[in-house]
Formats: C-alpha cells, sequence, structure tokens
C-alpha cells in the first residue's frame, strides 16, 4: 500500500498542477491488457476516443484537454515506462461517426487500452437510446475482440446535458453496457457529484458554455482517470520496483 500511494503521489506534476483538485474516489477497475502490457515493462499505448469533451473544448489549449494532461500524470507515476495517449476526440460526433473511424483511429495504433467517452451528442440531439446502445456494444465488441482494454466514460454533468429530457436513460445505457460486456465505467457523473459533495460548484470545473470542462475540470477528470488505471495496474508495477 505504502508503495502504491507513492504512485500515486506522482500524479500531480508541476507542469500541470494549477489548483489542488477536490477529493474524489478511486473507481475499481480490471484493465488486464494493459496490466500485462505494464509487467511485460511494453510501450503503454492509450486511445482517448469520443468527442468535444476527449478533444477538449473549453480548455484554453490542445495541453489542457485530459489526454494530454493524463499522459503526463503516468508518466510521472511510471518512470521508465514510455507512455503514449493519443487524442482521438473530434468535436459534435455521435457513437455512429465514431465507429466510422474506428479502425483508422483507433485499430491502427494497436493501443493497450482505449479511454471512450459517449453520450453527450446523442443526449443533446436527441437519439435513440436503443439505437445508441446497439452503436456503443457494436464499438466495443470490436475493441475487446482486438485485444483491447475499454473503459467507458459518461457525461459530465453540466447544465445543458442536465436541462436535456432523458438524459438518465443514457447513463444508464452506458451503465448497463459496462456491466455486460465488461468494460467498465469511468463515471464523470458520479466524479462530478464527489466534487460537489465536497463543497466544489459545478461552476468551477465547467467552461463559459455551460457544457465543457475548463482547465481545471479537464485536469482532475485526468487526476481521477490516472488513479483509476494506476489502482488497476499498479500491483504489476509494485513487483518489478
Amino acid at each position: 500500500m505504502r508503495c502504491l500511494a507513492a504512485l500515486l503521489a506522482l500524479l500531480l506534476p508541476a507542469a500541470v498542477a494549477a489548483e489542488p483538485c477536490p477529493p474524489a474516489p478511486v473507481t475499481g477497475v480490471s484493465l488486464p491488457i494493459t496490466r500485462a502490457a505494464m509487467q511485460q515493462r511494453e510501450p503503454l499505448t492509450i486511445v482517448a476516443f469520443g468527442s468535444s469533451s476527449t478533444e477538449g473544448a473549453g480548455a484554453s489549449g490542445p495541453d489542457r484537454a485530459y489526454p494530454a494532461q493524463l499522459e503526463a500524470r503516468l508518466r510521472a507515476a511510471l518512470p521508465g515506462l514510455p507512455v503514449e495517449v493519443l487524442n482521438r476526440g473530434i468535436g459534435g460526433q455521435e457513437v455512429q461517426e465514431m465507429l466510422a473511424r474506428l479502425e483508422a483511429d483507433v485499430l491502427a495504433a494497436r493501443p493497450d487500452l482505449v479511454v471512450w467517452q459517449a453520450g453527450a451528442n446523442a443526449v443533446l440531439r436527441g437519439m435513440p437510446a436503443e439505437e445508441f446502445r446497439a452503436a456503443l456494444a457494436g464499438g466495443i465488441a470490436r475493441l475487446q475482440a482486438a485485444g483491447i482494454d475499454v473503459l467507458l466514460m459518461d457525461s459530465q454533468r453540466a447544465p445543458r446535458i442536465l436541462d436535456a429530457p432523458g438524459f438518465e436513460r443514457f447513463d444508464a445505457t452506458i451503465r448497463d453496457l459496462a456491466a455486460e460486456s465488461h468494460a467498465p465505467l469511468f463515471s464523470r457523473a458520479a466524479l462530478m457529484q464527489a466534487w460537489a459533495a465536497a463543497g466544489t460548484p459545478q461552476g468551477e470545473m465547467l467552461s463559459p458554455d455551460g457544457l465543457h470542462h475548463n482547465d481545471r475540470g479537464y485536469a482532475c477528470v485526468a487526476e481521477a482517470l490516472a488513479r483509476t488505471i494506476l489502482g488497476a495496474t499498479a500491483p504489476a508495477q509494485i513487483a518489478r520496483r
């Protein structure tokens, strides 16, 4: 446990640390492909796949989007292990549009792990939940068949999401698919609820558009996500230290 704590303490490198993140629980997940790659000391490749929340809308620059900040945190926590986080987010896309570029943007990179952020555009555009479910399930199956870990990411708790009719159905769909497909869920909804419970107002983590994260929000998403990934893989690293 002391070794794990030491690894986690490295998650806030000075280059990305602006303001401390509010406390939040670590999500316990299983990432066997990622863990095996780290055990073998192979370069770790992660694809951040999704729409504008992945691309970094609302951030002051690409280096402040969550994928870049995740890469910085993992590299700090895993010295000597090459880590690359590829940002494959395109703003405004729904799941079907993501599926159309799955081969070129994701599978071609041969990643160990895909963090797939989805749901917000489906909510905002009134996409049928059943159509969303079928598309996402098909994509998960293709990734898993290629020997890739999948970590799903749900929508942020933002006014424009919460004001959209039926947003709860999409959250439930992602939760159900995570359980059924053994593709664990990194829940931004739960994370932001934890921030609020710790006394951090929603607005401090969102950009003025009322939808996307700001720099601090992306930094804290990246910190929580790095903790989640390390929590699933750190025992393999500790055994080799």
